[in-house]
């Protein structure tokens, strides 16, 4: 599925659908879109009326005749026609016209590793309903790695986590190829969201509003999965039953214990990538440790409880939330050599 380094550099912009957000890069202009996937859709007449940031502060406080869709579930394009239209207003018109005064335009995208013929055909269709002649697909693995600076080309192994809005996936690589790798898809009820959520519905009878998963958990600052971290939030959101609004104390020790099944199931995956790693690499892994990118990586504390889970050196890359665009853009703009082996001559 990953294009090889001369496809790339032929590309003209690469796309990194994530379950999250969607994040464009111009070779030559650097990164030019980060902004939410999401669109506003007037379901009377079709128009669409927002996308991006403003879309998402527009989630669960419009009328009814106004829909806030997610063309984009799981790192995987489920609307196309949605996503190209949300492409294209997020582009904008001047680089959307420099783009297609290139000859024979070409595009690169992310694609979830492991991902199925269904998701990378839909991934091409939208990026040629923007224009694109050809599209190239890259594991996202091998983006992110790239994109935080591992040395995945040489002989040697490099331990990457992705740790998505909807998916986690870990990976061994070594000469620029996965060795092995493990992808948890984002079902909902496994999901750190969903587990602080139903923590906060049964423990104290309050319901979040759309936005307020991630600030909590961004609430628990410094080291907020470790014991060292605050022993309480004040959290604000509607009382089930009377249906007003109230604001608790939140112990954030019982949100760490509400957390610790979907936490768990991360380091089942990185365990089982181990096991299935040749002795050598995983002797590698013992100093390097393991590289986590990802804009689930900046939960607090996350990496001490990976750290003392696995006793090995774990590592935040500087900006993990668009390591993925930012290998792709490396590749495009050709920074990227492969390490050449000859045939020997016989």
């Amino acid at each position: 599925m990953t294009a090889s380094l001369e496809q790339l550099r032929r590309c003209h912009f690469a796309v990194d659908l994530g379950a999250a957000r969607t994040r464009v890069y111009v070779k030559g202009a650097g990164l030019v879109v980060d902004q939410p996937s999401a669109a506003a859709v007037n379901t009377r007449t079709g128009a669409l009326i927002a996308v991006g940031e403003f879309a998402e502060k527009m989630t669960g406080r419009t009328p009814d005749y106004i829909r806030v869709v997610r063309p984009v579930s799981g790192g995987t394009v489920v609307d196309i026609e949605m996503a190209q239209r949300m492409l294209r207003h997020l582009l904008g018109d001047k680089i959307r016209r420099n783009l297609r005064r290139k000859p024979r335009l070409r595009a690169a995208a992310c694609t979830p590793h492991d991902a199925d013929p269904l998701a990378q055909r839909a991934a091409i269709e939208t990026l040629v309903g923007l224009g694109a002649r050809r599209v190239e697909l890259v594991d996202t693995l091998i983006a992110a790695a790239v994109g935080c600076g591992l040395p995945v080309e040489r002989p040697e192994a490099t331990m990457i986590m992705v740790c998505g809005a909807a998916a986690t996936q870990v990976a061994v690589l070594s000469l620029g190829s996965i060795v092995t790798a493990e992808r948890r898809p984002g079902r909902k009820k496994k999901t750190v969201d969903h587990a602080i959520v139903q923590h906060l519905r049964h423990e104290h009878e309050l319901m979040l509003p759309s936005q307020s998963v991630r600030p909590l958990q961004l609430a628990l600052s410094g080291n907020g999965l470790t014991p060292q971290g605050p022993a309480s939030t004040e959290i604000h959101g509607r009382d089930v039953a009377t249906g007003l609004a109230r604001s608790v104390q939140v112990d954030t020790a019982a949100v760490r214990d509400a957390i610790e099944t979907p936490l768990t199931a991360v380091l089942d995956g990185i365990g089982r990538v181990l096991r299935n790693c040749p002795p050598d690499l995983v002797a590698d892994l013992a100093d390097r440790g393991i590289m986590m990118v990802g804009g689930s990586a900046l939960l607090p504390g996350l990496d001490q409880m990976l750290r003392h889970a696995t006793g090995m050196p774990v590592h935040i890359a500087e900006r993990p939330d668009v390591c993925a665009v930012q290998g792709l853009g490396y590749m495009l703009e050709g920074r990227i050599e492969p390490m050449s082996l000859d045939p020997l001559a016989t």
